[in-house]
């Protein structure tokens, strides 16, 4: 059986981290699990031990794009056939693993993207996100020529190859969206599943406001920019 790692990047999120480990524990309990602790302030990293997970700690908060492509190049260095992207908040149900990690184990796809907009469930966003994700939705549809619903989504698993990928290249502000984008230009075979998907349980978001402004703009101009951006060559097997 391919061995699964589940990465869970973690910026602040005790309230919620332990349930989430323990529920993935329950859920999937061959896959192993790593928490990136994100230079938390609070109690994240010893909540996540406790529920049984290995932790990384950094030692200053990265961002998003650097805690998860820590967590990719764990997945990398211990010899990983497959990872699993799941937030640390509580939004997705560890109970929907299995549909986002079956068309990669089955081998029809490198990556897939658990969408929360394709008529399963009842999530719902504010007007103001749904338009952005619309948006972005429309431009990376355009730039790897077939559609796709939630560029968004950080519930997404993939493959050896793009565990080489994204160890070796990801983005570091804002990724989820520029990351497929990437893939494609790489050759990856990328599939949207529906999945269900909750409220986040503690903690708040990290786009607010005029955070919201900056966040459309520099993913729009990190898409466009990255049309003209050569490929980077992977990494190989027993060596980066």
């Amino acid at each position: 059986m391919p061995r699964c790692l589940a990465i869970i990047p973690a910026y602040n999120e005790a309230a919620s981290v332990g349930d989430v480990v323990r529920a993935i524990t329950a859920a999937q309990p061959d896959v192993g699990i790593v928490v990136v602790d994100d230079g938390s302030s609070d109690a994240t990293a010893a909540v996540a031990a406790e529920a049984g997970a290995a932790v990384l700690r950094l030692p200053f908060n990265l961002g998003i794009g650097g805690a998860v492509q820590t967590g990719y190049k764990y997945a990398w260095d211990n010899g990983y056939d497959v990872a699993i992207q799941i937030d640390a908040d509580g939004q997705h149900p560890p109970v929907e693993m299995a549909k986002v990690l079956a068309p990669v184990l089955s081998g029809e796809a490198d990556m897939v993207i658990g969408t929360r907009f394709r008529g399963v469930g009842d999530f719902k966003s504010s007007k103001a996100r749904r338009v952005g994700i619309e948006l972005f939705a429309r431009l990376v549809s355009l730039i790897i020529r077939e559609r796709v619903t939630d560029t968004t989504s950080g519930f997404r698993a993939v493959n050896r190859k793009g565990i080489a990928l994204f160890e070796s290249d990801y983005p570091q502000d804002y990724p989820e969206v520029e990351t497929q984008a990437l893939a494609h230009r790489h050759g990856l075979r990328l599939l949207e599943v529906p999945v269900e998907m909750e409220e986040r349980q503690a903690g708040v978001s990290s786009i607010r406001a005029w955070g919201s402004v900056y966040y459309v703009v520099k993913v729009t101009l990190a898409l466009l920019i990255g049309l003209f951006r050569a490929p980077r060559p992977l990494p190989e097997e027993g060596g980066h």
